[in-house]
């Protein structure tokens, strides 16, 4: 038993009452209304879009099938969205054992599909025949549209249930399927589609499948895009590279044994970061899996046998790690396989055994091929894994520096850190400020209990033009590091051993990130690289030891403070990734105005909702206030519009495409002018509260 466990213990009061009418069975679709968190992970925005996933994904499982060359996908004006494709259309004959027609079958039943083996797909996405149906269930309408044998068919749904039964509404000349949509406002907070997360998935697909033509158009309005890769996941890696400097041409090698498909695609860059991509029958395994662990192990093996045989690794040094070979890597690594297992229904990480030997033995045959027939090229890659050895080696020095120092100062949390009182991490709060002005403001309107402050002084370093060792000489990257008590990318810094008591507790802070902290934040540990079997363990980074679980970061709205947020954001995606995986970081929403009305003051958080406000107050008079910094406000304005749990908001930093965001932190932060002037023109126009 835990220590709030112990004491005198009250035995529960059974309920006499408690019998089999109190046992409830769900029937059709109910079970998705009830718990739609378990079939598409939440009803956030990234579970709406999780909906599109489903649909698109039927449309590719066609395409895979070899029935299908164009997926089109249409935002509507009325809020609907859907998806047509050129394949076969889903079957409207009669299901034999329950008298349904297919599609109705399909769409109205859990685990009802064509991909169970009965001969309608050799390789899916999906294959427990949940997906289409649980849109269906969480849609306020759904119709489909079928051309197939000459007819159209349509068949329209309320929430689930079959409300216009399948009829033919017309002739067709061609077969495919269309979906449309409107999501159900009573599950879904928010049921506005993102065109720009949509346009990157089917980007990313149509990479994946380089015979697929897809597009994505929002109706009524100039914007639509089309896409087409015939150069398929190594025309990807390129892409994903093409705002760095590759030191070779993408490498890109294709195997089929045992029934499973394997395509990896590799490309080394000057820069210092890793990013690879896994999918598995089209699907993003963002959390990796035994296709990513094969891959790793295989590379680094790879990569130490050729050193060695070409002598750039002598006998009596250390072989290099899965790190050193993968600094500056970005791969694709795409496996197809007729039957996937997943972690979860939303199928973030594979768990097929067989997976990681077939893919650690076709990427040592197909790299190891590449390198022998290729030694300038095997040169190049072997040289910058031996310089980020060399690097690695110069940050464990400068770790024990470090250390030392803290030593002598006995261990102790950086000073300027204004920590809070509650021991218990899924309780507390870390903001971190720029300067000592708002600082001192955050300082007096804090919640001491649960709130802790550290003031930035000057900006962190650029860590995207940096190595790790670089970033640990930086001040302020080093005090932060210290204080969320992480450690960082295999690298653990001192005062890292965490709060007394539970780590599990009653969270104080909402999941939504909206204020009124109610929810339960729970943690596991997560190493940064747990896929790696290099004989290197990167488990010094531990989750488990962060002492806050929700770090929110509070800048000013100007453009310094919006560069001190671009530069914390840079870090965290770098070097602390799991901290936005899990959904501890944020941000600040102070307010741009204070209305004053006598006495009175109201806040406005944008151009737009000052001028509703000053509308609504007709004739009275009032002072406009423009808050430039967060040092303008006094410390009880700060507390109530940006720091109070209960009225503040605050925006919570996910990463719901890794690729998308790599480019975009290579491309905001990195060496290369021009991508970055082309960015700054694109989007220009679509700023708001520009400061200058």
């Amino acid at each position: 038993m835990s220590e709030q466990d112990q004491g005198h213990y009250e035995p529960e009061q059974v309920n006499d009452q408690y019998n089999a009418e109190q046992i409830q069975l769900l029937e059709g679709l109910e079970p998705v209304r009830r718990r739609p968190d378990m079939f598409i992970g939440g009803t956030d925005t990234k579970g709406l879009h999780h909906l599109v996933e489903e649909v698109i994904a039927n449309s590719v499982d066609e395409a895979l099938a070899g029935h299908c060359t164009h997926i089109d996908v249409i935002l509507h004006a009325d809020g609907s969205i859907s998806g047509t494709d050129d394949g076969r259309g889903i079957p409207v004959d009669t299901h034999l054992g329950t008298g349904l027609p297919g599609v109705t079958l399909a769409m109205t039943r859990l685990h009802a599909g064509g991909k169970f083996g009965g001969g309608g797909y050799k390789v899916s996405g999906g294959l427990h025949g949940v997906g289409v149906s649980c849109v269906n269930a969480l849609s306020v309408r759904l119709e489909v549209t079928i051309r197939r044998g000459g007819k159209v068919w349509r068949e329209a749904y309320e929430r689930g249930d079959v409300i216009e039964p399948l009829k033919v509404i017309g002739e067709a000349s061609d077969t495919g399927t269309t979906v449309r949509f409107w999501p159900d406002p009573d599950i879904f907070p928010k049921t506005t589609f993102n065109y720009e997360h949509i346009s990157l998935r089917l980007r990313e697909l149509a990479y994946l499948n380089p015979t697929v033509h897809f597009s994505i158009e929002r109706e009524g309005a100039d914007q639509k895009d089309v896409y087409h890769y015939s150069g398929g996941i190594a025309a990807f890696v390129e892409y994903l590279n093409q705002n760095k400097d590759p030191l070779h041409k993408a490498i890109y090698f294709h195997r089929e044994r045992d029934g499973i498909d394997i395509e990896v695609a590799m490309q080394y860059n000057e820069g210092y970061q890793e990013n690879i991509l896994s999918f598995a029958n089209n699907i993003h395994t963002t959390e990796g899996g035994t296709h990513l662990s094969g891959f790793k192990s295989a590379l680094t093996r790879v990569i130490n046998d050729y050193a060695r045989k070409s002598g750039a690794l002598k006998e009596k040094e250390p072989n290099l790690t899965g790190d050193d070979t993968r600094e500056g890597l970005t791969s694709v690594i795409s496996v197809k396989l007729p039957n996937p297992a997943f972690e979860s229904q939303t199928k973030i990480r594979l768990t097929n055994a067989e997976v990681d030997g077939l893919t650690n033995s076709i990427v040592q045959e197909g790299l190891k091929e590449f390198l022998e027939e290729n030694p300038t090229t095997a040169r190049r890659i072997v040289d910058k894994s031996s310089l980020a050895a060399r690097a690695r080696e110069a940050a464990r020095k400068a770790m024990e520096n470090v250390k030392r120092q803290s030593a002598l100062d006995n261990g102790k949390l950086p000073g300027k850190l204004a920590d809070c009182q509650e021991t218990d991490p899924s309780r507390c709060e870390l903001f971190i400020v720029e300067g000592d002005s708002a600082g001192g403001s955050a300082k007096q309107g804090r919640d001491r209990k649960y709130q802790a402050i550290l003031p930035l002084r000057g900006k962190p370093l650029n860590v995207e033009k940096q190595r790790l060792e670089r970033a640990l000489d930086n001040l302020e990257i080093k005090s932060l590091i210290t204080v969320l008590g992480t450690g960082i990318h295999g690298v653990s810094l001192p005062g890292q051993n965490g709060r007394n008591g539970s780590r599990n507790g009653a969270g104080h802070a909402s999941e939504n990130g909206n204020g009124n902290g109610n929810g339960a934040v729970a943690v596991a540990e997560l190493p940064l690289d747990d896929d790696d079997d290099d004989g290197e363990s990167n488990s010094l980074f531990d989750l488990n030891k962060l002492r806050y679980h929700r770090i929110i970061i509070m800048t000013d709205a100007d453009k310094d403070g919006g560069h001190i947020r671009t530069l914390l954001l840079t870090f965290f995606f770098r070097y602390l990734r799991p901290l936005i995986e899990k959904g501890h970081l944020f941000i600040a929403q102070p307010p741009l105005y204070g209305i004053h009305v006598g006495k009175n003051i109201r806040y406005a958080f944008s151009e737009e909702k000052r001028d509703d406000l000053l509308k609504s107050l007709g004739r009275a008079r009032y002072r406009i206030q423009r808050f430039k910094g967060l040092g303008e406000m006094n410390a009880e304005q700060l507390a109530e519009t940006t720091m109070n749990m209960d009225s503040r908001t605050l925006a919570s930093v996910t990463m719901d495409d890794a690729a998308a965001a790599d480019r975009m932190f290579s491309v905001l932060m990195g060496d290369k002018v021009a991508p970055r002037k082309a960015v700054i023109e694109q989007y220009a126009r679509s700023v708001r509260n520009l400061d200058v």
